[in-house]
């Protein structure tokens, strides 16, 4: 489960840890929709700018990506569209999550 810390909401159910070199590659890639309640979940033993910059190639919807600190406050949060080339996030980030854009609705940057 994923909980906003600073306000308690629910923000997923359902976590999918991409820890593997396959989870990681293929994410969101191929995927035609994603449940409301379900994210998935990418991190780093240190913080990174350059690990934690993404594309959204073969993603065929829009979603929302959440950019977490070694703290893990959020530090950058954007709507990223489908075939995106590069998304990157503003500063370096321990993890980031993947989820549906009404993510961006429940979460302020230092959360």
């Amino acid at each position: 489960m994923l909980v906003n810390q600073t306000t308690g909401d629910v923000l997923a159910r359902q976590v999918r840890l991409c820890d593997t070199f396959w989870r990681r590659f293929r994410g969101l890639m191929f995927r035609r929709s994603l449940d409301p309640d379900e994210v998935y979940l990418f991190r780093w033993r240190r913080p990174s700018k350059t690990e934690a910059t993404i594309h959204s190639l073969f993603c065929f919807f829009p979603f929302a990506v959440l950019w977490l600190d070694a703290e893990q406050r959020l530090v950058d949060c954007r709507l990223v569209r489908p075939f995106a080339l590069v998304v990157a996030p503003r500063c370096a980030a321990s993890s980031f999550v993947e989820g549906g854009p009404e993510l961006l609705d429940k979460v302020s940057l230092g959360d």
